[in-house]
């Protein structure tokens, strides 16, 4: 097999999302994690569709873009692309990559895109300290190493970093790993092993409501627990001072399975409640620990805002929430909707979305739960509008041509990524809509996300 070739270079610019385009010999080479303007040096591995792929070495000689303070964990952990770029930088880049993938995409169609289409980038309110959840890993840095809390190590799934000053998470999310894992290390706790099954402890699962103030906190190990460590537990995280929320309930969630990922097997309450409330736009919301919820709340309440903007103040008779998750845009859309109809694949979702409307007493939606183009075949009143706001693949090719045959005035479509939604609109323009109007909001900063809200209309 041939050694791999150690190449240097100056990233020229971005392809989606994090993949700088660098001058390799007789070609370019598309080496992830970098930013422009970087020196790098990487491996070339091999060729494909006419780009070679490299394999980021050492970064020689930062951006000149690059000025902002960078996380201590910074190419450590894989959370982040984008710690040490100031915002107004990040958004340059994120705006220059919609526009080049939408302007693509819309290149075969005559009049696809509308006069002054986009309408830029809004900012998230907070920069920092956003995120509303968080999966933490129990794990070691090396093999036989200190126990650790944290995110895995990039590219080394098998290595985890604590990451005890992330700046992206809640800081009170901080303040919890550090008492558990020093409770973990003090009690001599092990961690789940992925070669032998053997060990106790997986994940621990942070989520708090920013808007209310209120944390839920659940441990995830195998059955395997030493005696009485869910009772320390409970009384290290009630004893913290400082925290700027308040702990409403903690749980226990038993996970024997072989995947790396968290399983509910069985969770038993330790304290408190299994669920906390969160608000959005005047709406309250019950979240559990394993339902969804948009990780950046006041970032959501931003894009939802703008979704609500591009909806108008025109009369609908009925509109479709298409892979609505737990209802959130469903029941905000609902003022302005007669009836709207919220589908979504995730029966937990479905259930929890109903539960809110209760909650908020909504009385005009609908909750379905099933995969959306099924569903469509089953829905008997037509829609005068939609939302969609697929998984990150998109929305399926026959779902599309569905939704194409209705025929509505206008749709919005909800991305959060932008490669998909440039695929997408060869059907969505073919069917005789332009892009009317678009912008993104930056509901993930300091990483390489960004949400785009798309409204199309008929020519």
């Amino acid at each position: 097999m041939r050694k791999a070739k150690l190449v240097t270079g100056r990233v020229i610019e971005l392809d989606f999302p994090n993949k700088g385009i660098v001058e390799a010999g007789d070609g370019i080479c598309v080496v992830k994690n970098t930013i422009p303007g970087q020196t790098v040096s990487f491996f070339i591995k091999k060729k494909r569709g006419g780009k070679y792929l490299g394999s980021l070495q050492e970064i020689v000689e930062a951006s000149p873009l690059e000025t902002a303070r960078p996380c201590p964990h910074f190419r450590v952990c894989g959370g982040c692309s984008y710690q040490t770029l100031p915002i107004a930088a990040e958004e340059e880049i994120k705006e220059k990559q919609v526009r080049r993938l939408i302007e693509a995409a819309a290149r075969s169609f005559e009049g696809g895109l509308a006069d002054n289409w986009f309408e830029g980038v809004i900012s998230s309110p907070n920069e920092y300290n956003y995120r509303n959840k968080m999966e933490f890993s129990f794990g070691d840095a090396v093999k036989g190493g200190e126990l650790n809390l944290g995110l895995h190590v990039s590219g080394h799934f098998n290595d985890v970093v604590t990451v005890d000053g992330c700046n992206i998470a809640d800081s009170d999310f901080t303040e919890i790993l550090k008492a558990v894992l020093e409770l973990a290390r003090r009690e001599g706790a092990t961690f789940r092993n992925k070669h032998t099954g053997e060990g106790y402890l997986r994940h621990l699962l942070v989520r708090k409501g920013q808007n209310t103030g209120q944390i839920l906190v659940d441990l995830v190990t195998t059955s395997d627990e030493p005696e009485g460590f869910t009772e320390k537990l409970t009384s290290c995280i009630l004893g913290l001072e400082g925290l700027r929320g308040k702990v409403v309930g903690i749980l226990g969630t038993v996970n024997d399975s072989v995947a790396d990922a968290i399983v509910d097997e069985g969770t038993r309450v330790l304290y408190g409640q299994d669920w906390f409330y969160d608000e959005i736009l005047g709406l309250k919301f019950k979240i559990t620990a394993f339902s969804f919820f948009q990780t950046n709340t006041t970032g959501a309440e931003t894009l939802y805002s703008k979704v609500a903007e591009y909806v108008g103040e025109e009369h609908v008779r009925t509109l479709y929430d298409l892979y609505c998750g737990t209802g959130t845009i469903t029941q905000l859309m609902s003022r302005c909707a007669d009836r709207v109809y919220g589908v979504e694949i995730v029966g937990e979702a479905v259930e929890a979305a109903k539960e809110n409307a209760r909650l908020n007493s909504i009385e005009n939606t609908v909750f379905l739960a099933g995969d959306v183009g099924k569903v469509l075949k089953e829905l008997g009143t037509p829609p005068d509008m939609f939302i969609v706001d697929p998984p990150r693949e998109g929305v399926h090719p026959k779902t599309l041509s569905e939704l194409m045959g209705y025929g509505v005035k206008k749709f919005i479509y909800i991305s959060c990524k932008i490669s998909s939604l440039a695929r997408d609109m060869e059907a969505i323009l073919s069917a005789g809509y332009i892009l009317k109007r678009a912008c993104c909001v930056n509901m993930f900063p300091k990483t390489s996300g960004i949400e785009t809200v798309a409204m199309f209309e008929k020519a």
